[in-house]
């Protein structure tokens, strides 16, 4: 079964950002996430369209 989020750690190691950086942006909002307990999930769909949007914001 596939999963369906990422830890603020795998979003990280993809992205070739700092584990707090990326915290900070999911703090921010500037990467979409939810706050389960402790713990930042980052939905994988809503990770992925933000992404591209974030790619072709930076191509404009």
């Amino acid at each position: 079964m596939e999963l369906l989020t990422y830890t603020v750690e795998e979003v990280a190691a993809m992205l070739g950002t700092a584990r707090s950086a990326t915290y900070e942006a999911v703090r921010e909002g500037r990467i979409p996430a939810v706050r389960m307990g402790r713990r930042w999930l980052i939905p994988r769909e809503r990770f992925h369209a933000w992404l591209n949007g974030a790619a072709v914001d930076k191509a404009a």
